[in-house]
C-alpha cells in the first residue's frame, strides 16, 4: 500500500479539491483563511461539496473544522476567500439569509417550549397556517421516531430523544445544507451507535447535503460518504472512509485515522526498507523518491500469524510482551529481535489465541504483508509521532 502515490477512486458522491472538476457542486469553498489574532486557525482551504453528500470535518481538537463549519453558516466571517452555496456566493451574509440548519452538541431546545413548539419555531416565524405547522411537525417527530412526543417538554426527555428533536427542527425549513456541530458527542456510547445509524438512514432518505464535525475517528467512518481530515488549519486528505483509512496520505494521518504502528526506518536504494538490522521487502515504488530516515507504518490487523510459507516475504519471529483482551479479539505488543528494541502491536483473533495458546512470553512466527505497509518522510513534522519502545499508543 503506497502512501506516495494512491490510486484515488472517485465515489459516488465525492469531496474533491476546489480545482478538481465537480458534476454537481453544491457547496464550494475558495481559497478560505481564517485569523483570530495572531493565531491561523485556517489556511488557504479549498474543496467542492457535491449535492446530497455526507461528509464528515475529521480532526483533532483545535485543527480548525469547528471553524471552517461556523465560516460555512456565517457565524464566523472568514478573512479571506469565498464561499458558494448552489451557486449562490454566500461569503459576507448573516446567517439568517444563509440556506441551512444546524444541531449543536448541546442541543440548545428552548426549555419552556414543548417539543411540538421547538421542531415548529422557524414555521411559526415564517407565518405559516397553523394546520400546515403542525402536520409538518408529525411528519418530522415521525422521522425522528418520536411520533408522541410532541405534547413533552425537553426535561422531560433523555440526551438521545433530545437530539432527535434538535435535528427535527434543523430540517423543519427543508435546508439545503445540514450542519451538525459534533451532534454525538455528548452522548452515552450505545445510544452515539443507535443515534448515528439513525442519522445516515434520515440523510440518504432525505437526500440533504451534510457536513458534520467530529474528532472521534470511527464515527466519521461509519457515517460519512466522504472524509476531510484536517490538522492545524489545513486539509490533510480527503476521501471515502475505505481510502483515508486504508491510503493515509500522510504520516498524520495514518496516525490520526484508526490504529496504526509507525517504526523509524530508512530507505534503501533498491527499493526496500531497513528497521535496525532487518530488512523489509516493498512493493515496487512504494520508497520511490525517498531517502535516508523514513517511518515505516502497518496496522495491528495487517500483521500476518496464519497461512506464512516460503513465498511469504518479511517473515520475522515475534516475542509478545503483553496481550490486552478486547472483547472479540486482543491486541499484543510484539517485539522483534534486530527492530532496535522498537515495539508494535498486532491484533489476535479469539481462534488464534485458542490455538496458538498465545500469552505473555510466547514467541512466534509472523509475517508484515509488503503490500499493508507504507512510507512516510521522517523529518520534524512526523517525528513526534512515533511513540518510545515502552510506551502505549493511545
Amino acid at each position: 500500500m503506497a502512501a506516495k502515490r494512491p490510486n484515488r477512486v472517485r465515489p459516488a458522491a465525492f469531496v474533491a479539491p476546489q480545482d478538481a472538476p465537480s458534476h454537481d457542486a453544491f457547496l464550494e469553498i475558495h481559497n478560505v483563511s481564517k485569523r483570530f489574532g495572531d493565531f491561523q486557525a485556517l489556511t488557504d482551504i479549498s474543496l467542492t461539496i457535491e449535492r446530497g453528500t455526507f461528509v464528515c470535518f475529521l480532526g483533532p481538537s483545535g485543527c480548525g473544522k469547528t471553524t471552517l463549519l461556523r465560516a460555512i453558516a456565517g457565524l464566523e466571517r472568514q478573512s479571506s476567500g469565498r464561499i458558494i452555496q448552489d451557486g449562490r456566493d454566500i461569503s459576507n451574509l448573516p446567517p439568517s439569509q444563509r440556506d441551512f440548519g444546524i444541531v449543536f452538541q448541546s442541543y440548545s431546545l428552548f426549555p419552556n417550549l414543548t417539543v411540538n413548539a421547538n421542531v415548529g419555531y422557524g414555521l411559526v416565524n415564517q407565518g405559516l397556517p397553523k394546520a400546515q405547522i403542525a402536520a409538518r411537525v408529525q411528519e418530522l417527530l415521525e422521522l425522528v421516531h418520536l411520533p408522541s412526543s410532541g405534547p413533552k417538554y425537553p426535561a422531560a426527555l433523555s440526551g438521545g430523544e433530545q437530539q432527535r428533536v434538535a435535528l427535527a427542527r434543523a430540517l423543519a425549513m427543508q435546508p439545503g445544507l445540514l450542519l451538525l456541530d459534533e451532534p454525538l458527542s455528548a452522548l452515552d456510547a450505545k445510544v452515539r451507535v443507535d443515534l448515528r445509524h439513525e442519522m445516515k438512514q434520515l440523510q440518504r432518505r432525505l437526500g440533504v447535503t451534510t457536513i458534520m464535525v467530529t474528532h472521534d475517528q470511527e464515527e466519521a467512518l461509519a457515517l460519512a460518504d466522504v472524509v476531510v481530515v484536517m490538522s492545524k488549519g489545513n486539509i490533510e486528505q480527503v476521501g471515502t472512509p475505505m481510502e483515508v483509512y486504508a491510503n493515509p496520505q500522510s504520516a498524520f494521518v495514518a496516525d490520526f485515522v484508526g490504529h496504526m504502528n509507525l517504526l523509524r526506518g530508512t530507505a534503501q536504494a533498491d527499493g526496500t526498507v531497513r528497521i535496525g538490522s532487518r530488512t523489509l521487502q516493498l512493493d515496487p515504488n512504494q520508497v520511490e523518491g525517498l531517502t535516508g530516515d523514513v517511518l515505516v507504518s502497518f496496522r495491528p490487523e495487517d500483521v500476518m500469524f496464519r497461512g506464512l510459507d516460503a513465498a511469504t516475504d518479511n517473515q520475522l519471529q515475534g516475542y509478545i510482551e503483553s496481550v490486552d483482551f478486547l472483547g472479540a479479539f486482543s491486541r499484543a505488543r510484539v517485539r522483534v529481535d534486530g527492530f532496535d528494541g522498537a515495539v508494535f502491536e498486532a491484533d489476535l483473533s479469539a481462534n488464534m489465541l485458542r490455538d496458538f495458546g498465545v500469552d505473555a512470553g510466547s514467541t512466534l512466527p509472523l509475517a508484515l504483508p509488503r503490500n499493508r505497509i507504507c512510507i512516510y518522510p521522517g523529518n520534524e513534522r512526523t517525528a513526534g509521532l512515533v511513540k518510545s519502545s515502552g510506551e502505549r499508543r493511545a
